[in-house]
């Protein structure tokens, strides 16, 4: 047929991996100790103790939480574990650190469940311009995660690829 269009890229047997596409499905939620020190600045053990105590820690079924702490005091670590404790029945996933870390957690457990062998001699393109804050770790997981399997690998789109990985012969 004359002036028909063809699509070169399905036609070419490539392949897109779209991170967009893992979803963060359980409820993210912060835990920030400032709120339970003393004026902000300083933990006072037994009055922390009882804050800890007291918190419901119901609230964070089944969902993710970040542990930190927004104020420059010094915390000492057991301050921390004394709120893992509590959670670690409640929650999916806990880290101590900020969102971002959270973030390259939940992104890294998704990717692991991935069977990357389903790509076996394939060229894969690892979707570029992401609508959410991917983790660039998670970028490199699935690169990682890939090379055993795949031909070649790209990021990008497939109108503007760039090569990353190819099978050397």
């Amino acid at each position: 047929m004359e002036g028909e269009i063809i699509n070169r890229v399905e036609k070419s047997g490539l392949i897109t991996i779209d991170l967009d596409e893992l979803k963060v499905s359980k409820n993210i939620f912060e835990v920030d100790i400032k709120k339970w020190l003393f004026e902000g600045l300083f933990l006072k053990e037994k009055e922390y103790r009882k804050e800890i105590q007291n918190h419901n820690w119901s609230q964070y079924e089944n969902s993710y939480v970040y542990i930190h702490c927004s104020s420059d005091a010094i915390i000492p670590t057991w301050a921390f574990m004394l709120i893992s404790a509590q959670l670690e029945n409640h929650t999916e996933k806990i880290v101590v650190g900020d969102i971002k870390k959270l973030y390259e957690r939940i992104y890294e457990d998704l990717i692991n469940l991935i069977d990357f062998s389903i790509y076996s001699d394939s060229s894969v393109i690892i979707k570029g311009c992401s609508d959410k804050n991917i983790p660039l770790s998670a970028y490199h997981l699935v690169t990682t995660k890939l090379k055993p399997f795949a031909k070649s690998i790209m990021y990008g789109e497939a109108c503007s690829s760039v090569p990353v990985f190819k099978k050397s012969k």
